[in-house]
């Protein structure tokens, strides 16, 4: 079994600086380095999302933003759906009882501090 190499963050920084910059191409990085390209453009997202203690790019930063927001939205919409299937089956047990949801009167939820 391999094991793992491990590099600093200064030679990742320094290797895709040298890729952006156009010294060299990434073909020759790798050669260089003994890495496969796939880690080369992994570093190179991570470099643009500011992971090699530098300034990220403002594109990347609202990349990420943008995917916690996504995030957020599908979780929203999962919550969503499970409430809005859950009230169903109470109105449809309730109907097949024959009693409305709130004994015929209108339904208003209980406020913390009021009295019902």
């Amino acid at each position: 079994m391999r094991s793992q190499k491990s590099f600093s963050l200064e030679l990742k920084r320094q290797v895709v600086e040298e890729l952006l910059s156009g010294a060299s191409s990434a073909a020759q990085l790798c050669r260089r380095h003994n890495i496969n390209s796939s880690l080369l453009y992994h570093w190179k997202k991570q470099y643009s999302r500011g992971k090699f203690n530098n300034e990220p790019v403002a594109e990347a930063a609202l990349k990420d933003r943008i995917d916690q927001l996504e995030k957020l939205v599908g979780k929203l919409a999962l919550e969503n759906e499970f409430l809005k299937k859950g009230l169903q089956n109470s109105l449809s047990q309730s109907a097949r009882n024959g009693k409305s949801s709130a004994g015929g009167k209108p339904f208003f939820p209980a406020s913390d501090g009021g009295v019902n």
